[in-house]
C-alpha cells in the first residue's frame, strides 16, 4: 500500500489541531509545524473540512478545529476524505473484480488487504497517535520480524 503526500499531510495536520484541541489553529500554524506546503495543505484541510473532520472559522481568531473529539477520527477516516477508499483494484471496490482461470481466487487476496489495512486504520485514532498508546494489535504487527525491513 502506498500512502500519498496528501493522506501523510492531512494526518500529520489533524495530529496537530487533535493536539491543540478545541482551540483553532490557523492553516500557516499546521504548515509550519509540519513542514508542509501552505497552499497544498489548506486544499488538503478544505477536504477535511468537507468530510465532516473539520470547522473552520473565519477572521482574526480564526483557523481549524476537529470537527469531533480526537477519540472519535480514526486514521482512515482522515485518507479517505482526502484520497477515497482505503483499498481499491483499478479504481472499483475489491469486492466488485472478477477474475478467470487461474485468478480467480485474487478477488480474496484483495478483499482480505482491504481487511487487514482497516484492522489498523480504522481502530488507530488521532488521539492513540498523539498520546503514543497505539493499540495492542498494531504494536504487535510493528514489533513482528521484518516489519521494519524496506523489501
Amino acid at each position: 500500500m502506498q500512502i500519498s503526500a496528501r493522506a501523510d499531510y492531512a494526518v500529520r495536520a489533524l495530529l496537530v489541531l487533535a493536539s491543540h484541541d478545541p482551540e483553532t489553529t490557523k492553516s500557516d500554524v499546521l504548515a509550519e509545524s509540519q513542514h508542509l506546503p501552505k497552499k497544498f495543505l489548506e486544499a488538503i484541510l478544505a477536504d477535511c473540512r468537507r468530510g465532516g473532520l473539520l470547522l473552520s472559522q473565519r477572521g482574526a481568531e480564526g483557523g481549524y478545529r476537529l470537527a469531533r473529539p480526537a477519540a472519535e477520527i480514526a486514521i482512515g477516516d482522515v485518507i479517505r476524505a482526502v484520497d477515497g477508499p482505503l483499498a481499491g483494484v483499478r479504481g472499483a471496490r475489491p469486492e466488485t473484480a472478477g477474475y478467470d482461470g487461474e485468478a480467480a481466487n485474487l478477488q480474496t487476496v484483495w478483499v482480505a488487504l482491504r481487511a487487514s489495512v482497516r484492522s489498523v486504520l480504522d481502530e488507530v485514532t488521532l488521539a492513540d497517535v498523539v498520546r503514543g498508546e497505539l493499540p495492542d494489535h498494531v504494536r504487535t504487527l510493528a514489533g513482528s520480524p521484518g516489519a521494519w525491513s524496506s523489501r
